[in-house]
């Protein structure tokens, strides 16, 4: 167990400020669900990923699977051996996380932990200790918690990759007021330093035990290739005994370990075949040489045992290097936050680690430097880089008022930003903590994988008990039997089976989140490689979300007074077309009047009291649901604008038509590109709008949709996506406001465009980080791709044992070769995922 040592204090915790984009939907969405902070679905149900240290191959993700599975209040358990990460889901009145950490090490494996020191104020007396104590404890990440009430201080054990800033809000919650502390300002994340630490390390021990074992197993391989070639040269016995006992015994412990840690909780994973395979060879060899004085009578297989163990360690170090590989892009993610930042305190930059930084703080972000922390401009002007996050190659130019992200690159300008959101709540963790999500879920096909990697290792154990009866009973003799079942314990793959699916799906989602697609979930991953049908709502969208009232028509004249009594009911209304009609009334300096008993009719408008009137704003059939007759002159008005492709909004006070305004949301530049792909790529294309026929007819032509429907309710989009689905299809829905949630909801994929409501982001399987429908088609590309991926991966596991093992069984495979095939088919299985790495969406095509 590994445990990192972090000193910090507590001081404040302060709300952020509310906005309505991507950004701020990812800044305000709930708490993370993993071991950095507490989640919980009921009152007793809690969720937690937890980092598992040890696995080494699938039968040992199986196994603990099953352990953990078997504890009572165990609602899921799905261990993913890619990312070593154990996704939880459980009743904390019957289990709690110590009970999971003493069952993994139990197992045979470690939790890294970390120890986060607390100075804490405010406590005067043992209850007070005591509370804290016991709020500290009911958080699903915390494993431990010791306050010191004399030295006002709490030593807390948590899970590795806790942030301090939860522990500092609960204890906030708890009553005392504290503060943040450091000794040093100026320094780094303690808990990836040693975690940096802790790889070099494992690193350079591995490579140490390799270099041993190819100097040591070099004579020995020599020695065989001499004789495969008919030279002659050979080692004296005992000095082939000298060489393959360090190799098995000091190299090969890992394997020893690993194989006790299986078998004392009664599994069975690789390191088992490795340590029996090996052993088999090495023992039978020294028998060979004590027993018998010499090996006149039979050749020895020192040289055997020795090769395998260090073929595989190596094929064990080349896996480990590519499977980092496949988490580059979240690792990429997370070396955007960085290590300090300037608070401006009394007119004093005051240089301070990031921990320390709060919400409300005043942040000062100089020419090219990244900012840290989400905020709200105050002063300067600038650019911001947020390709990395975004995917968004153009840097946006940013102003007072503005909303800049953690973790983007500043331009030319000095800005000060004050703080809405640090730490996990940042933007860049919202993002991670979905990449991780996503990552850390299972394909449906890897519970099929699961149970044959769960029986796999006693399987192969059981065909090479079986092989070596065979072949004594055949006559062959002891030797002949004792390698060919030797073959058949070391050729066999655990590794890669566990590997397939989960390397494609990390290497997959962290390529996509590159290019700005966020997938919720593994199910939505695998749906989108399967969609037929593509289902675009038009208001931002295809249009650009940003409408505005290009023409007002007065019954009596009278523009003003028409647009104060729509502006003023509108006022109490988020839909982006009343936006644009309180935007229009700010234009022409129109002071508002409080709305009363306002209503909102989901489709077709709004409804309120002012000044005593009863005003609709809304469409042709709000108007006639309120028993309202529309004049021949705004019949004729309302059709030429909507040829023009105009919403057509009508006012109406005290049930009669007073006038009507034309609202024009332009296309997207890429709209009709994005169609074309789509099309391009034999999908069916729709559009489904709320807006009159005329208007949506007017947006299809301007767009490439030959399919579309006007005037649609969002009940009537989801009997849409219905009727498409008893068909037969796979329907994709891509909307951004709130009316399109049941639309999202129901579709079998649901695309959230990055200018979106926070519900239409909750809802769908898939987010769009910036407001680009070509993203759409390569949200759908790079499913296909991972997919393609997946399945290869498998075909390669299963081929390797599919072959391998017969040919073993028959004798036609040398145990050095088989060890040859077990290092590399883990190895072509992670490199193979790696080459997701290189997808990029082409969006010009």
């Amino acid at each position: 167990m590994t445990i990192f040592s972090h000193t910090v204090d507590i001081r404040r915790c302060s709300s952020g400020i509310e906005s309505h984009h991507i950004m701020e939907y990812l800044k305000s969405a709930p708490d993370r669900e993993t071991a950095s902070d507490p989640a919980t679905s009921t009152a007793t149900s809690s969720k937690a990923i937890l980092p598992v240290e040890g696995m080494t191959c699938a039968s040992c993700s199986s196994r603990l699977e099953k352990l953990l599975g078997a504890l009572p209040g165990v609602e899921s358990v799905a261990i993913n051996l890619a990312l070593e990460k154990a996704t939880l889901q459980y009743d904390t009145r019957q289990v709690s996380l110590d009970d999971f950490r003493t069952s993994i090490e139990d197992a045979g494996f470690d939790i890294p932990t970390q120890t986060i020191r607390l100075s804490i104020e405010g406590m005067t007396c043992a209850s007070c200790s005591a509370r804290i104590e016991k709020r500290l404890q009911a958080r699903p990440d915390v494993i431990k918690a010791k306050i010191n009430l004399a030295l006002e201080r709490g030593e807390i054990i948590v899970i590795a990759g806790t942030h301090a800033h939860g522990l500092v809000k609960t204890i906030a919650e708890t009553g005392f007021t504290a503060h943040l502390y450091k000794s040093d300002l100026v320094q780094h994340d303690e808990q990836e330093i040693q975690r940096q630490q802790r790889m070099q390390i494992e690193q350079s021990h591995d490579m140490r035990d390799l270099m041993i074992a190819v100097v040591l197993t070099f004579p020995l391989l020599a020695q065989m290739m001499f004789m495969l070639v008919g030279t002659p040269f050979s080692l004296p016995p005992f000095a082939e005994l000298a060489l393959a006992t360090p190799v098995q015994f000091y190299v090969g412990r890992r394997f020893y370990k690993g194989a006790y840690a299986a078998l004392r909780t009664g599994g069975a994973n690789m390191d088992v075949l490795v340590a029996l395979g090996t052993s088999a060879a090495y023992f039978f060899s020294l028998f060979m040489l004590i027993k018998l004085g010499d090996a006149s009578m039979g050749h020895l297989y020192f040289e055997a045992a020795a090769v395998i163990i260090t073929l595989i360690l190596l094929g064990k170090i080349l896996e480990t290097r590519a499977k980092r590989g496949t988490t580059a892009a979240i690792l990429e993610l997370m070396n955007l936050r960085p290590q300090t930042a300037r608070v401006l305190r009394d007119g004093v930059e005051d240089e301070v680690a990031i921990v320390d930084v709060m919400e409300k703080d005043i942040v000062v972000v100089r020419p090219g430097e990244k900012v840290p922390v989400d905020g709200v401009i105050l002063e300067g002007r600038s650019s911001a880089d947020e390709s990395l996050i975004t995917g968004e190659s153009l840097p946006i130019s940013k102003e007072v008022g503005d909303s800049v992200t953690g973790g983007a690159i500043n331009g030319t300008g000095r800005l000060i930003i004050t703080t809405t959101k640090v730490g996990a709540d940042t933007t860049l963790g919202r993002i991670i903590q979905l990449v991780e999500n996503a990552q850390s879920g299972k394909a449906p096909v890897q519970q099929l994988v699961d149970k044959v990697a769960g029986i796999f290792v006693p399987v192969v154990i059981v065909i090479a008990l079986s092989t070596f009866i065979g072949w004594l009973i055949s006559g062959a003799g002891f030797e002949a039997a004792l390698i060919a079942s030797v073959a058949v314990l070391v050729i066999a793959c655990p590794c890669a089976l566990g590997l397939a699916t989960p390397t494609a799906i990390v290497a997959g989602t962290g390529a996509a989140a590159k290019a700005g697609i966020l997938f919720k979930s593994v199910e939505a991953l695998q749906t989108a490689h399967s969609v037929d049908t593509v289902i675009f709502d038009k208001t931002g969208t295809l249009t650009k979300g940003r409408p505005a009232v290009t023409h007002l028509h007065a019954v009596n004249g009278d523009e003003t007074h028409m647009l104060k009594l729509a502006a003023s009911v509108q006022a109490a209304s988020e839909h982006p077309l009343a936006r644009a009609v309180q935007e229009k009334a700010s234009d022409q300096a129109i002071t508002l009047s409080p709305v009363t008993e306002f209503a909102s009719h989901t489709g077709t408008g709004v409804e309120g009291k002012i000044e005593g009137q009863h005003v609709f704003i809304g469409n042709n059939r709000l108007m006639k649901q309120a028993g309202a007759r529309l004049p021949d002159d705004l019949l004729a008005q309302q059709t030429a604008w909507e040829e023009q492709g105009h919403t057509v909004v009508f006012v109406m006070s005290d049930d009669q038509i007073i006038g009507a305004l034309s609202i024009t949301d332009p296309v997207r530049e890429q709209s009709r590109q994005a169609v074309a792909q789509l099309i391009k790529n034999r999908l069916h294309v729709m559009m489904l709008s709320g807006d009159a026929t005329r208007t949506a007819s007017a947006i299809s032509e301007l767009t490439g949709i030959k399919d579309f429907r006007g005037e649609t309710l969002p009940q009537d989009k989801a009997d849409a996506i219905n009727h498409l689905q008893q068909r037969g299809n796979v329907v994709a829905m891509v909307g951004d406001g709130v009316n399109d949630a049941p639309a999202l909801a129901l579709a079998d994929l649901g695309i959230a465009m990055g200018s979106g409501s926070d519900v239409a982001m909750e809802t769908a399987g898939v987010t769009l980080m910036r407001s680009d429908p070509r993203l759409v088609t390569a949200s759908l590309e790079i499913s296909k791709h991972t997919w393609s991926k997946l399945k290869q991966n498998l075909f390669w596991a299963f081929i390797y044992n599919l072959i391998g093992i017969p040919l073993a069984i028959l004798g036609l495979l040398n145990p050095v070769i088989a060890g040859a095939a077990m290092a590399m088919s883990s190895i072509s299985v992670v490199s193979n995922s790696l080459l997701l790495r290189r997808w990029k969406p082409d969006l010009e095509k």
